[in-house]
């Protein structure tokens, strides 16, 4: 029940439904043109017609967001760089045996849909209407959660925070409480390959410098990202957010400090390339956190191979009947329950809200203390659920440390996907041909 893989899926459902608003945006009747190759990578090749279709997506999301977006031939190579990337990322995970399997595939489409406020039939009908294949949209999605599945897998399940990293954090905290912990930032980056010449190094420091000279003189950021920057976000303004300074590198947090919104720093140096900076806004303060806490207890019924969701329905539908019958609830689930928790009773314990499933969470969330609830589906199996009691509890201690734990994990993924990124651009064969002429 407790699982990380379904608040990826919910951050990937926010993305598709911006894709699909890209999409819709986007899409119109072009005279057809001969497709050609624009790059090699490794042993694949990317299109132009490829290359204006992410284009087409791009350049309506901007639209929508009111967003200037840049010329062509900047443009053009800006998409190209991450069409490459993306390229890259999906053959290692066809290479090391990573798949989406359609049923997974099917429920990612059909919650999009429902997002929409649609049926599965509308969505593709509304998809088909602005000229998108729904079956291009399809593998689009799938080559989404595979990019997100490969991230996990290379980076983040990799990334360790040690308690003495907590509390080195939280001690340094507390020493600088006159400092606001939070900035909202936009990023430019010229990204330098881990080896490089000396004549190299110094054109992009150069282009770096254009830059920072151009925001000096009153250009728009979002446009100089987008001229300038490798990062995959440079079309949509380099926007990062809101970040605390530990979610950060010590670099960018020591440089951010000084400035005052709109300003943006000098020029920084790191293995990655050179940084710009520019702060947005600027907060701090953390106040006590109460939240409602749930004891909870419950049956499971997997379904197997030998196990269809008839029979565990069947199954649950007994079992359920037999407690409105009088039956010991504990009892019950340490003869029955194929959860862990079957050697307690069933019982989970005080559940914080987001840590169980959301079918799960919403079933538990309707029922008052002492109630028991029908037969529920997860992607676990079938359950039954019982409140026993629910409680107030003052998180502060706990959520002071377990945000100083997810800051340094942000910042430590953050820096270590830009490094496998890079790693895994350098070792690969990339040829251009964006230039070529018919």
């Amino acid at each position: 029940m407790y699982t990380s893989l379904s608040k990826t899926i919910c951050f990937l459902e926010l993305a598709f439904i911006v894709l699909f608003c890209g999409y819709a945006q986007a899409a119109t009747q072009e005279v057809a043109q001969l497709d050609r190759v624009v790059a090699v990578v490794d042993r694949e090749v990317i299109t132009y017609g490829e290359l204006q279709d992410r284009i087409k997506i791009i350049v309506g999301q901007l639209e929508k967001q009111g967003a200037p977006h840049p010329p062509k031939d900047v443009l053009d190579k800006q998409v190209l760089e991450r069409l490459i990337s993306d390229r890259l990322q999906l053959q290692l995970a066809a290479q090391t045996g990573l798949r989406v399997d359609d049923s997974q595939l099917d429920k990612t489409v059909e919650r999009i849909a429902e997002q929409n406020k649609m049926k599965v039939r509308e969505f593709r009908d509304a998809l088909e209407r602005d000229g998108i294949s729904f079956q291009k949209f399809r593998e689009d999605i799938r080559n989404e959660i595979l990019l997100a599945r490969l991230r996990e897998r290379e980076v983040d399940n990799r990334i360790n925070v040690t308690e003495a990293e907590v509390d080195n954090l939280l001690t340094t905290q507390a020493s600088r409480q006159d400092v606001p912990d939070e900035f909202d930032i936009s990023h430019i980056l010229v990204r330098t390959p881990e080896e490089i010449s000396p004549e190299e190094l110094q054109k992009r420091r150069s282009k770096a410098e254009q830059a920072l000279k151009m925001l000096q003189t009153g250009e728009d950021f979002s446009q100089v990202s987008a001229r300038f920057s490798d990062t995959s976000n440079a079309l949509e303004g380099g926007k990062i957010g809101w970040k605390s300074a530990t979610q950060i590198p010590a670099l960018f947090a020591d440089a951010l400090s000084p400035l005052k919104p709109g300003e943006v720093t000098p020029i920084l140096r790191s293995p990655n390339g050179f940084h710009i900076l520019k702060l947005n806004g600027r907060r701090g303060g953390s106040s006590p956190m109460l939240i409602q806490q749930t004891h909870v207890r419950h049956i499971l019924i997997k379904l197997s191979e030998v196990v269809s969701e008839k029979d565990a329905k069947r199954r649950m539908d007994d079992l359920r009947e037999r407690l409105e019958n009088g039956g010991n609830f504990a009892e019950l689930a340490r003869l029955h329950s194929e959860d862990g928790s079957a050697s307690k009773g069933g019982d989970l314990g005080w559940v914080n809200p987001g840590e169980t499933v959301p079918e799960f969470e919403k079933a538990m969330n309707a029922l008052k203390p002492g109630e028991i609830s029908t037969p529920v589906r997860s992607p676990f199996g079938w359950h039954i659920i019982q409140v026993i009691e629910r409680r107030s509890q003052d998180m502060s201690k706990e959520a002071t440390r377990l945000k100083a734990r997810q800051e340094i994990r942000t910042r430590k993924s953050e820096e270590a996907y830009e490094d496998w990124l890079r790693e895994l651009r350098d070792r690969a064969y990339v040829e251009y041909r964006l230039e070529d002429k018919y």
